[in-house]
């Protein structure tokens, strides 16, 4: 956690200046959030009752954001600060522990019930985190996947959380929160239901990712099988050769159609895999993070996730003999 600290010190140089104040009064909530999907959540169950604010920038991965002071004075002095509360995201124990935050603090991994993380057959690599110990600022053991928002069913369930909280702490709009916050549960679970229908009517339900595979939640939501290169937080970017042969003979025996690779992705080893197994790519939008042109263009977790389904239904149909190469 060395990264930081030269941002801690400038903010203690700021907040040494002056007096310890509370934020400065305003009659809306005053909303951060770690990365985009508790943001996009914030942004429904608040609608205009509340300034949210994304703390990563568009197309960055918080596995190497780096916190400035503006940025840790913004998780101070907020009303409710969201966070997912996984490895990737460690930074933000620091952060907590040094600022003494006013406001109040969500995790998101608390919402949902929470999946070991795995490492599956010809997946390189395993837990990348830089830290000494498996362990948490609680001290529970951090074996689990935290990538808990890519299920629909567990989004909806995590914006009903903030609603409640947000209702908690601005009881005069209770029930605006809770409207906003139901209304778009109710369309993040019509969207799985979407997904779960059109999983059903798969006769293969593998998947294989030329790339991490941070959709653990997403794979359990809809029993999926899939294989990947590297797991969800593997910081490798070149595979072994074996890895490569791997996941290729994968892709033949099981006549997939289509390699996937995700999000700021370069997809170099997707490319390689699709060209020796002679099938297409396609790009699944995990939705930790976006574009600052798709922020730009009103993106949200549903619009992304909708993205994903019609990809789904253009590229995953079984390989017929006649087109394979």
């Amino acid at each position: 956690m060395k990264r930081i600290f030269p941002a801690l010190c400038a903010l203690l140089l700021l907040t040494a200046c002056g007096p310890d104040l509370p934020p400065e009064h305003s009659e809306r909530l005053q909303i951060v959030a770690a990365v985009f999907p508790a943001y996009d959540f914030a942004r429904a169950a608040a609608g205009e009752l509340a300034d949210v604010t994304l703390l990563l920038p568009p197309g960055v991965e918080s596995h190497s954001y780096e916190p400035t002071p503006a940025d840790i004075l913004r998780v101070q002095r907020c009303d409710l600060f969201i966070y997912l509360g996984g490895e990737s995201d460690a930074w933000v124990d620091t952060i907590l522990s040094a600022t003494e935050p006013w406001g109040d603090v969500l995790r998101m991994i608390d919402c949902v019930d929470l999946l070991e993380e795995e490492t599956v057959e010809g997946m390189q690599g395993g837990h990348d985190h830089d830290h000494e110990e498996d362990h948490d600022h609680l001290g529970e053991v951090m074996s689990m996947d935290e990538h808990v928002w890519t299920a629909p069913r567990n989004a909806a369930a995590i914006t009903r959380r903030l609603g409640e909280r947000l209702a908690a702490l601005d009881p005069a709009h209770a029930g605006a929160y809770a409207a906003g916050a139901e209304a778009y549960a109710l369309e993040l679970e019509a969207l799985d239901q979407e997904f779960a229908a059109f999983f059903d009517g798969q006769p293969d339900r593998t998947m294989v990712f030329g790339d991490r595979f941070p959709l653990l939640y997403f794979a359990d939501a809809y029993d999926l099988d899939y294989y990947a290169a590297f797991p969800g937080c593997g910081a490798q970017t070149e595979p072994s050769a074996a890895t490569v042969a791997f996941l290729t003979k994968k892709v033949q025996a099981e006549r997939l159609p289509t390699v996937w690779y995700i999000e700021f992705s370069n997809h170099l080893v997707a490319d390689s895999i699709a060209e020796a197994a002679g099938v297409e790519t396609a790009q699944f939008h995990t939705c930790h993070n976006v574009s600052r042109a798709d922020l730009e263009a009103g993106a949200t977790y549903l619009s992304l996730m909708e993205t994903n389904l019609e990809t789904l239904r253009a590229h995953m149909q079984p390989q017929q003999d006649d087109v394979r190469r």
